[in-house]
């Protein structure tokens, strides 16, 4: 295999490519149509959570944001009347959640305590992008706004009535006013 050849590859595997349109027609255009499977094998259906916000993260053990699972925590027990907060493992950035699904319930319970649905670990980019993160990431699903998630952590706030509201960067903290002042 040529130089060339070996570092497509390299980025391929690490960056993935996007979804093909006809992938993306298939997906549901309605936030509360996707279930996911849940850490313990349960299902994690979003139409349960009609009615309430939902910030989804995509999150990751072995990161130097990992301590974000304290605010995320934080604000799921402050708002958790009005707000329901989904973890999305995710292996995707540099392998920071290696992880098994036992391995990062246990990890999420014994360090932070963490109470909010998590689901199995997922893509979040890429062709195997989950279809969840197709609806969060492209403004002609969610009719809002194309996003990137460039790293872990980033975060998507979704209103009670199932529309997308914004997205936030890593960088921003869980119980940062830029989050809080949006769920009323």
């Amino acid at each position: 295999m040529s130089i060339g050849l070996a570092i497509l590859a390299f980025f391929g595997r690490f960056f993935g490519g996007e979804k093909t349109q006809e992938q993306v027609n298939n997906i549901s255009k309605d936030f509360y149509s996707f279930k996911i499977e849940g850490l313990e094998g349960d299902t994690i259906s979003m139409a349960d959570y009609k009615g309430k916000y939902v910030l989804c993260v995509n999150v990751a053990s072995k990161c130097g944001y990992t301590p974000q699972y304290k605010g995320l925590q934080e604000l799921y027990e402050k708002m958790g009347d009005k707000l329901v907060i989904i973890g999305f493992p995710c292996n995707q950035f540099l392998g920071q959640e290696p992880g098994s699904n036992d391995e990062i319930a246990e990890f999420c319970e014994k360090n932070y305590g963490v109470k909010f649905p998590i689901t199995t670990k997922i893509d979040v980019k890429g062709k195997k992008q989950h279809d969840i993160y197709s609806w969060l990431t492209k403004k002609e699903l969610n009719a809002v706004q194309d996003e990137t998630v460039a790293w872990n952590f980033h975060k998507f706030l979704i209103s009670p009535e199932g529309k997308w509201l914004s997205s936030f960067s890593s960088r921003v903290e869980p119980m940062s006013i830029e989050i809080t002042s949006l769920i009323k």
